[in-house]
């Protein structure tokens, strides 16, 4: 049984009174956290106890998959001169477990898989997350902090023309070029963890 639709949003700098709004708007019924740090010295009320508290009094639920799902893992070997890799991040067992767990409560739930960034394209629950749901035939829809719906696919040639990939190209496939802004993209937003860095970069 293939799930319905998955969402995304990000909290950004929304008070909590509009942040729960864009939820009831779209029908979300469950949260899944995959911040990395679910806390904020600017928005502290998306602090992880604070939003799940409000969370559960608006009847959403609440699940924090920062450990399987965030972008800044302490696996050495998801690390390349001290920057995460996308691919290899999603390769982990850990990261597989998050996603199973997101497709098999998108059976039952609306989840909103919710992180920072309020622009999809500069976040990893897009250019990483999103991407390997797609690849699992589900279909994503991102919540914008206006309330507009962007589905997957019109983010994903908005990333393009970004990059000036979305025109046709004799030496490049539409998916050729989707990869290439996706890796892009990645080297722009990637997690920085300088422990992980050689000597001297």
């Amino acid at each position: 049984m293939t799930p319905s639709t998955l969402f995304t949003i990000g909290h950004s700098t929304h008070s909590l009174s509009t942040f729960l709004g864009l939820l009831r708007q779209h029908q979300i019924t469950a949260v899944a956290d995959v911040r990395s740090i679910p806390v904020s010295r600017f928005t502290p009320q998306f602090n992880r106890n604070t939003v799940k508290r409000s969370l559960y009094d608006a009847s959403i639920k609440y699940v924090f998959l920062g450990k399987e799902l965030g972008a800044r893992t302490n696996d050495a070997a998801c690390y390349v001169d001290g920057r995460v890799q996308y691919r290899r991040l999603a390769r982990t067992p850990q990261f597989t477990n998050g996603i199973e767990r997101l497709l098999k409560g998108a059976r039952t739930e609306r989840i909103a898989i919710m992180c920072t960034e309020q622009e999809p394209l500069d976040c990893h629950r897009t250019i990483l997350i999103a991407k390997v749901l797609a690849e699992h035939e589900v279909a994503i829809d991102h919540i914008h902090g206006d309330g507009h719906i962007e589905s997957h696919t019109w983010a994903m040639r908005r990333l393009m023309a970004n990059f000036g990939l979305d025109q046709d190209d004799i030496l490049f496939t539409p998916p050729e070029r989707l990869e290439q802004a996706l890796r892009r993209q990645e080297s722009r937003i990637a997690y920085i963890n300088e422990d992980f860095a050689p000597m001297g970069h």
